[in-house]
Order: C-alpha cells, then structure tokens, then sequence
C-alpha cells in the first residue's frame, strides 16, 4: 500500500465579510487529495480534506516541502504497524523531517491539511464514516453519530442595516434548526456593538443561547470595558478577547468577568495550548477551548492536546473546535467533545454542512458516507472534481 500522488488547489472564500480585524473577500483555503494505490469501483482511493477557515491557502509551503517529502518516504515510513493503513501521526512526522521546532502559523496549517487527508483515505479504506476511525484510534466508541453545534455569523457586512441584517441572519439559521449562535464584536463602537447584541438576543432570546466573539482585537483596556458591558448580558461566552498569545492578559479577564471566556483557535502546537493552560488563568468549570486541527498539524497533534487539556483537570467537554465545517463535525462526534461550531450561511464552499445532515434542536448529525463526506457537499463537489481529475 503506497501514496501514489498527492494534489492541492487553492480555493476562494465566497462573500464579503469581515470581523474586528480582517476582511476575507481574499482568503483562500487549500484543498488536498491524498490519492493511493487501492482501488475500489475502478478508481483510486483517495484522502481530501483542507486547512480550515480564516487563514490563507499554503499551496507554495506543501510543493517546495511537505508534499516531496511525503512522496520520497517509503511506504512504511507513513504507514502504521500491521501495513493495512496509513499513520497520519508518521505522515505528520515525515513532512516535519528537517524543520525547526517553533515557528508555527502556515506551516501547521499545511501539514494539517495533508495529514487529515490521511484521516479521510483510512476512513474510506474501511468504509466508514470517519468520527468511527477517530474514535477507534482514541480508544473511544462513539456515543452517536451527532453533537451539539452552533451558528456562528453575525460578521460585519459591507452594506445595508447591520442590526436588521444580523437578525435576518440568525432567523435564517433558527429555521435550519440552531438554538444557538455567536456574533462578532470588536469591529464597531461599544454602544454599537451593544445595540447588535440587542438585536441578536431578539432572535437567540436568553442571553446563554449567544456568544460574541471579538477575533482577538482588544487590548486590555477595552477588554475589561467590554467585560463590564457584557456582565448583565450573561452571555454563553466572550471569545478570542486579545492577542492570542497575550496569556496574562486573558488571566486578567478571567479574574474580572465572571462569565465563560473562549479561547485556543489561534493555538497551532501542544506547547502553546500547555502555555495556555498554565498562565491564562482558565476555569476549569467554566472556559471553552476552540483549536483546531486543521491549522495545528492534523488530528495527532490535536489528540495530544485533548489528553494536555484534561491531565490539567478540565473535561474535554469544554472542546468546540474552531471552523464552522464538516471535518470538525466528525472530530466532535468522534472524541466526544463538546460540541463545534458551523457556518451555515458564510464562507462557502466549505462552511457549513451538506444537505443529508440532519440538523435539529441545536444538534448535527454526520452522514454514513465513508470518510468526511466532504463529496457530499454540493458547494464543494465541483473542487473536489478538479483534484479527482487532476491526474
């Protein structure tokens, strides 16, 4: 069993929106295709999968690095003991050959592309859906095939009433079956950023059902401003409050807000989340963690960060994985996290979930189709094609 060619395509992010910080009319995402030697129906089998959302595609980073050194490994330099799948964690380790620790950012976003792709080709070498193989590997068995998710929006447009918007918005994923949702704040006037809240809350009612997110805009002034403002709201959570690496700020939050505060998806290795844990001043009865595999070196590297998480006393119900996809889904099922964010109405073709989910009471369910089910997606089905074709 050998990897017999490996693909990726930069993809356009759909829509203009934007957050405190950035605008992702020009983000791009890359999508991989990890094809094999196996054959099944008269075709290869073949991995997909892609780096998540909110960053940039790192096609330059895989074809002068990781993807050569992938295919000058030998097979079973990337496969596991008994020769009768991949190991993305060897995967991970071939393409990390030669680079130096530290450093994370686009590289942990490329190698994490690649090696989730390794994730979808075992899933589908054992015809199954991928949260089964999660689960299998982390000596878990899947309570079911669905999780706790919620709809994350709320973003600044560029045009129109953004108080009118935002509830049209949130009323459009309260009919798909949300119960909850996250907005962005940090990207307008407090006094504004207080009214949107308001308009949200027509729609998610209790202040528990809402989240808001500041993309890590604030210095520690405003975030304490902020912190006193959002006390009476009550809110689900206070997201990515500062610099993501600003553990001391975060502390100080923590010890002024009494709510849940939510931080980690910026987080791309095991040292930084053991960082986080021991100098953010987290409450383990309260605080949500938010990383992501896909911009952190793939699923291995996002186990050993489950495990880092509860040896430091907190449940791994407090894991939401930043991302708002269908991959993200099948972790959340798999190691029985608890629960993940979906972008319903923003950042296709990936955002979001195909049709033959079932999606209810707050709940998503991942489909019996092998792997991620990323060609069940209908936005993403022509990209998936072009790689498929590539050859």
């Amino acid at each position: 069993m050998r990897i017999t060619a490996i693909r990726s395509i930069a993809v356009p992010l759909q829509g203009a929106i934007s957050n405190s910080l950035v605008n992702f009319s020009e983000h791009t995402v890359s999508l991989v295709a990890v094809v094999s030697d196996v054959i099944r129906d008269g075709r290869p089998v073949t991995g997909y999968a892609f780096n998540s959302i909110g960053r940039y595609a790192q096609d330059g980073l895989m074809r002068e690095r990781f993807i050569p050194r992938l295919l000058a490994a030998a097979p079973e330099d990337i496969l596991n003991d008994a020769k009768d799948a991949f190991c993305p964690g060897r995967a991970a380790a071939v393409m990390m050959r030669n680079e130096k620790p530290g450093g994370h950012g686009d590289r942990a976003a490329a190698i994490g592309a690649l090696e989730l792709a390794f994730w979808d080709l075992n899933a589908k070498l054992l015809d199954e859906p991928a949260y089964c193989t999660i689960a299998r590997q982390a000596g878990r068995s899947p309570e079911n095939a669905s999780t706790a998710v919620y709809a994350a929006g709320g973003y600044y447009y560029d045009s129109g009433d953004a108080r009118a918007r935002l509830k049209a918005e949130f009323e459009q994923y309260r009919a798909q079956g949300f119960v909850k949702f996250k907005m962005k704040i940090g990207g307008a006037p407090l006094a504004e950023d207080l009214a949107r809240i308001d308009a949200a809350l027509t729609v998610a009612g209790d202040g528990a059902n809402l989240a808001v997110d500041a993309n890590g805009r604030f210095d520690l002034a405003t975030a304490l401003a902020y912190a006193r403002a959002l006390k009476p709201y009550r809110l689900r959570w206070f997201e990515e409050i500062g610099d993501p690496l600003d553990y001391d700020l975060n502390r100080q939050v923590a010890q002024a807000y009494e709510g849940r505060i939510a931080t980690g998806e910026n987080l791309f290795s095991l040292p930084d989340v053991n960082n986080l844990l021991r100098f953010a001043g987290l409450r383990a009865d309260r605080d949500i963690l938010q990383m992501d595999a896909g911009l952190s070196y793939g699923l291995t590297e996002y186990m050993r960060m489950v495990n880092a998480v509860e040896a430091a006393g907190h449940s791994r119900r407090c894991l939401h994985p930043h991302g708002g996809h269908l991959i993200n889904l099948h972790i959340a099922i798999g190691l029985g996290l608890g629960g993940c964010e979906a972008y319903p109405g923003v950042f296709q073709p990936f955002g979001g979930y195909p049709e033959v989910c079932k999606l209810g009471d707050g709940m998503a369910s991942a489909t019996s189709a092998p792997g991620f089910g990323l060609e069940q997606k209908r936005e993403l089905a022509p990209f998936i094609a072009t790689l498929a074709n590539a050859g």
